[in-house]
């Protein structure tokens, strides 16, 4: 018989073993808790400075009239900026002037930007003329470089008129006084001195670089873009809806925004130079046409070249009554085609010359842009004078042309010399002629295999005669 004996081990613990492990559990689970804390933390500081992109300068530059084109563009400018989250908007200007309706556009944009605007008017040589004041006006901060000048706002004709002179006294002081409370309030709203805003628009004053920002008309003369981006770093400003903005321009990325396809055009077309050679290069495509019919390429060509002259002459005050001197001299030089007499030439080159003098010469209120801004002789003669010649030469080789003996139809085949191919009498034969058998009669008879001259065609049947050798 087997016993079995069982016997049960137990562990006595000393008093507080059990308190022990338990503290310590929590301990260790209390640390694993803040490290995870502390490692989501540090990842949260780090991963947005890791991914917030880098801040950019967006850039746009105006050289040139201020027209619809150009004035789209900056006003484009100012919403690319904001939809990009551009720190700044770096706008290089260099204008003589132009439409008083592209500009307040212009104006309109850059005070109601959410993204501080800094004009530049540079290089050196460049200037914010006429209109060009109200637009650096209305910028946040403005600089020049050393060299360039900004004032000269007065209304004038393109020619240098004063407005009084060619619309009366009461409309040059309405026309007047609405441009100074534009310039002065503008002037005002971005702290700079209205003084001279009015002084610019009444006395066409105009000052240089260092003279304006002792006058506070801008802030800072800067010789580069570099220069003035590093030179407003840290400044305060105020932008559309009240908030304030501290720039960060100081080494930051420039990214250039260029103007669409139809800005460029229309911003190329608004010259009078431009005008003037459209309008002779649609004559001259016309007029070769004419004088070559079925050519198409010339007619092509000219058709659109008045169609763009057209058009470009719906973007500057153009003297309607100078487009009309320029088309009937148009006409003139088409009907010297068919008449050749040298007058109606000369007096339709003339024409063309005395429109081009008087194309942007009306006043237009709604234009400020400085006298300079024309079409000078130095661009007119040379192209007219050219023109004049071409079209000489166009007239003088169609009158070679129809002095020369026709060579087609019946009349063309009179003096032709051929060969008889059997013996042709009064009463009939065959010849052959031009490449081609005709049936052929004789006052004489005419021998097998002689040649012959043809002296008259009467329907399919030739008279000819035997030619002497």
């Amino acid at each position: 018989m087997h016993i079995v004996v069982r016997v049960r081990v137990r562990t006595v613990r000393a008093p507080g073993a059990d308190m022990r492990e338990h503290v310590d559990r929590r301990g260790w689970r209390r640390h694993v808790l803040w490290g995870w804390l502390l490692a989501l933390l540090f990842a949260g500081l780090v991963a947005p400075a890791a991914s917030a992109p880098p801040s950019f300068v967006a850039r746009c530059e105006l050289e040139g009239v201020v027209d619809t084109g150009s004035g789209a563009y900056l006003a484009d400018c100012v919403k690319r900026a904001e939809d990009g989250g551009a720190t700044a908007l770096l706008v290089r200007l260099d204008t003589p002037g132009g439409s008083l309706e592209a500009t307040r556009a212009v104006v309109r944009a850059f005070l109601g930007s959410r993204v501080p605007v800094l004009v530049w008017v540079g290089p050196s040589g460049a200037r914010a003329g006429s209109a060009g004041v109200f637009i650096s006006l209305a910028s946040n901060v403005s600089a020049m470089a050393p060299g360039t000048n900004i004032g000269a706002a007065h209304p004038v004709g393109l020619r240098g008129e004063d407005v009084e002179e060619r619309g009366g006294e009461q409309l040059a002081r309405k026309v007047e006084n609405d441009t100074v409370a534009f310039a002065e309030g503008i002037a005002r709203q971005r702290g700079r001195n209205p003084e001279w805003a009015a002084a610019a628009v009444r006395d066409s004053a105009s000052v240089p670089a260092d003279r304006a920002v002792e006058l506070r008309v801008v802030e800072l003369v800067a010789p580069t873009e570099a220069a003035f981006l590093d030179a407003v770093e840290g400044r305060r400003v105020e932008v559309a809806g009240g908030d304030t903005v501290t720039l960060a321009t100081r080494d930051a990325h420039v990214v250039s925004l260029t103007p669409g396809l139809s800005q460029q055009v229309v911003h190329a077309l608004a010259q009078p130079s431009i005008i003037y050679l459209l309008f002779l290069v649609a004559v001259l495509g016309l007029v070769a046409e004419l004088s070559h019919p079925g050519a198409v390429a010339p007619g092509l060509i000219g058709g659109v070249a008045l169609v763009l002259a057209l058009m470009a002459s719906a973007t500057l005050p153009v003297r309607s009554g100078a487009l009309v001197l320029m088309l009937v001299g148009v006409g003139l030089i088409i009907a010297e085609l068919f008449v050749t007499s040298g007058l109606l030439g000369a007096a339709g080159t003339g024409l063309l010359i005395l429109g081009g003098v008087f194309l942007v010469d009306r006043f237009e209120p709604g234009w400020f842009v400085e006298p300079s801004f024309r079409l000078s002789w130095g661009v007119m003669l040379p192209t007219a004078l050219l023109f004049a010649g071409s079209a000489a030469f166009i007239a003088y080789r169609s009158a070679q042309t129809r002095k020369l003996p026709q060579r087609g139809g019946d009349v063309g085949l009179v003096g032709e010399a051929g060969t008889a191919l059997g013996p042709v009498t009064p009463s009939g034969g065959e010849v052959f002629v031009h490449g081609e058998r005709w049936r052929a009669v004789s006052f004489t008879p005419i021998r097998e295999g002689a040649q012959v001259v043809v002296r008259a065609v009467e329907g399919l049947t030739l008279t000819v005669a035997e030619s002497m050798p």
